[in-house]
């Protein structure tokens, strides 16, 4: 058996510009593309409940998981998901650390009922920001491969959000296979490349409202990268499912009346998710 799903990715900007017609944007775009798993970044707690509002969806945001709240929290927000059915959160994983004093996102994993299937767990990072932070990123990949592994059901884990790393970079390599990472190896698929079209920047100076962030931490014309992900788990840690990526497309990416939903643009991807039903294919060398 096997179900349709679809997850999106987006990193709010917290309150900056106009937040309350930001908020509506963005609100409007999510009861459209009418998703099932929702990864949101730099959210504050009071601006949750308008982004999902009339969307059938069930919202968690990291201040109602936290015992305490990170620094700086207050100002950038923090991280929040939103699926189609009740989630029930199972570890909330702070990625600070005396290399990285300033992440106030925490990254929380969570358990979806998917109907006549099973579990899966969702897992919404986001990771380090600052250009020279790769070797933080590094042990926060890491730390994801880690929690995956301690929570991982039969179905391909799904994870989203904001990795402000670009695909060549150590972290996504790691994540994607391509590169080992102190001696330890992963593999997920990395939705636009399976089925995207074109660079898929995410972070770009063609939007107006990341011009300012791109002066202040980057100073180059035309800067433009690919720092948004869904990425699916895949066989060699789910033998008996499958999380095949059938589309991938940017999001919130359009303003309207020139008002533009965020610094960031989105990520949608459709996935059909599903159990195998003749047992995982068994190969050896020829």
């Amino acid at each position: 058996m096997a179900t349709n799903l679809r997850v999106v990715t987006l990193n709010v900007w917290n309150s900056r510009g106009d937040a309350a017609a930001r908020t509506a944007l963005i609100n409007a775009e999510l009861r459209r593309l009418a998703p099932d798993l929702v990864a949101l970044q730099e959210v504050l707690p009071d601006q949750l409940p308008g982004l999902i509002e009339g969307t059938g969806l069930h919202g968690t945001h990291q201040a109602q998981t936290a015992a305490t709240a990170p620094p700086h929290a207050d100002r950038y927000g923090g991280t929040a998901i939103a699926t189609r059915w009740p989630h029930r959160v199972v570890e909330v994983l702070d990625q600070r650390g005396s290399d990285a004093p300033d992440v106030p996102w925490l990254t929380p994993a969570a358990l979806v009922p998917l109907p006549g299937l099973d579990d899966v767990l969702f897992i919404a990072p986001t990771t380090s920001f600052r250009l020279e932070a790769e070797a933080q990123r590094e042990r926060q990949v890491l730390a994801l491969s880690d929690l995956d592994a301690r929570h991982r059901t039969t179905l391909p884990t799904i994870m989203a959000g904001d990795f402000n790393a670009d695909p060549d970079s150590a972290s996504i390599r790691y994540l994607t296979g391509r590169q080992s990472l102190s001696g330890r190896g992963t593999h997920f698929h990395d939705a636009w490349d399976v089925a995207g079209s074109g660079p898929g920047h995410t972070w770009t100076a063609d939007n107006p409202y990341a011009t300012e962030d791109i002066e202040l931490l980057v100073r180059q014309p035309g800067h433009r990268r690919r720092i948004d992900y869904i990425f699916v788990g895949s066989p060699h840690a789910h033998p008996n499912a499958f999380a095949r990526v059938r589309s991938a497309d940017l999001a919130f990416d359009k303003p309207t009346d020139g008002t533009w939903p965020s610094d960031h643009y989105g990520v949608v991807a459709d996935l059909e998710v599903g159990l195998l039903t003749t047992g995982p294919l068994t190969t050896g060398p020829e």
